[in-house]
């Protein structure tokens, strides 16, 4: 399966004929990240062809010139990429590259053990990013959003998030279980207990691994950073870091320096309540990814086949689990957004044995559920717009979480992907705004 990904690795342009010297020391090959290959890119020709949105899009391709113009502005202080919704993508990416000065970054892709939702232990993969010239800030570890090919998993693409390499900073980017060296597995989508400690491992080897090799970051404590699956994951690393702090294990103990949230799924459940209460799935892959992952991320007492009609569940493996299509591909594939044409009766009825089955999975998965709140200082950012991420999502955090140290953005920005763009813009903002203020508090 290695092999395989290498062959993938590869074929997205990545090569290993580049090794940089810090890969060759003898006391890196014992730690718990072990490298598959590397690359180098130069951001200063602007972004690589493998750079997708949350739909799958290659950054490149990508316009939303389609969406009637308005004005984005607001009150909150937000940056923003844009001023109205009819810029181009090409003109977005411009200026997410706009900033920082380390144009070469290198791209390191390996494995690292963590557990499966059934507790056994698993290889995974995913990238680290780094800037060529110099040692990390800090570290941040971003959970990536939703992606349906495995062409679109960290380890087979250039992350929209590594742009923030320019500025100084490492990255930490898992492949989720489902991609990358476990492609032919079931992705246990937005199972969340799972997926944030497999995240939180692969940070764990990689602080080992950069020791190793003489790329400790300057600060050694941390952002955590995710939007749409990620943001929501994002959230539940906090949780699993915080809770970790008062553990036996000191080799688990980190500091979060600051979080970025956006347009995550905090609440399953009332998202999945929003397709059946309205009849719409504005997103439609979204209904077989949930309750896949609800089902088989959770050993539900179920099938598939008791929630979906039978012409989708006979597309599961063609369509999603094989990998192959990003999340546009499939929505058109499955060619109908109305909900009862993709949920079975029983589905639909919220008060049937099944659903009330699923409703306690979606719960226990759910960040907002959960008796906690966020020690750390948080960023979230959602659009009142978004089509995929219902909004009630971010209304529901800020209602458990109102005594907790977040601040939050909410405004009418557009659909889910142009957001992303927002989100990731912001992120680079309030970067720069901590190092000049740090900058004139060290003078």
């Amino acid at each position: 399966m290695i092999l395989l990904l290498a062959i993938s690795f590869f074929s997205c342009q990545i090569r290993k004929d580049m090794t940089m010297d810090f890969l060759d020391l003898e006391g890196a090959k014992a730690t718990k990240f072990q490298v598959i290959g590397t690359h180098e890119t130069d951001l200063s020709q602007g972004l690589p062809y493998a750079c997708y949105l949350p739909d799958g899009t290659p950054v490149c391709e990508w316009s939303d010139e389609s969406e009637e113009s308005s004005d984005d502005s607001d009150d909150s202080g937000d940056p923003g990429p844009f001023k109205t919704s009819s810029v181009t993508g090409t003109a977005i990416v411009q200026q997410l590259l706009k900033f920082g000065n380390q144009n070469h970054i290198i791209e390191i892709v390996g494995t690292y053990k963590s557990i499966d939702h059934n507790w056994d232990t698993i290889t995974l993969s995913g990238k680290v990013m780094l800037p060529r010239d110099s040692k990390p800030k800090r570290m941040i570890l971003v959970s990536h959003y939703t992606v349906c090919s495995n062409a679109e998993a960290p380890s087979n693409c250039f992350s929209l998030e590594g742009v923030l390499v320019k500025l100084g900073y490492g990255l930490v980017i898992p492949d989720y279980q489902g991609y990358g060296v476990t492609a032919n597995e079931i992705h246990p989508y937005l199972v969340m207990e799972t997926t944030a400690r497999q995240v939180f491992d692969m940070y764990l080897a990689v602080r080992e691994w950069l020791k190793a090799v003489d790329r400790a970051p300057e600060y050694d404590d941390i952002y955590l950073m995710g939007y749409s699956q990620g943001g929501a994951n994002t959230m539940a690393v906090e949780q699993l870091i915080e809770s970790e702090q008062d553990s036996d294990d000191s080799t688990r103990h980190v500091n979060i320096h600051r979080v970025f949230a956006g347009g995550g799924p905090y609440d399953v459940k009332a998202t999945y309540e929003r397709f059946v209460n309205t009849d719409t799935a504005s997103y439609p892959v979204a209904v077989p990814l949930v309750l896949q992952g609800m089902i088989k991320g959770n050993n539900l007492n179920m099938e598939l086949s008791d929630m979906m009609q039978p012409w989708l569940c006979e597309k599961m493996d063609a369509w999603i689990n094989s990998k192959l299509y990003s999340s546009a591909q499939i929505n058109s594939f499955i060619g109908t957004k109305v909900t009862h044409k993709i949920l079975t009766e029983e589905a639909m009825d919220q008060k049937s044995n099944k659903v009330a089955e699923l409703y306690k999975a979606m719960t226990t998965n759910s960040i907002v559920a959960q008796n906690w709140s966020p020690e750390a200082s948080v960023y979230i950012l959602h659009s009142m717009d978004d089509e995929t991420v219902p909004y009630a999502n971010a209304s529901n955090a800020k209602s458990k979480w109102r005594k907790a140290n977040i601040t939050y953005n909410f405004g009418h920005y557009g659909t889910h992907t142009k957001t992303c763009l927002r989100f990731i813009y912001s992120v680079q903002a309030l970067l720069i705004q901590e190092e000049e203020e740090r900058s004139i508090y060290e003078q």
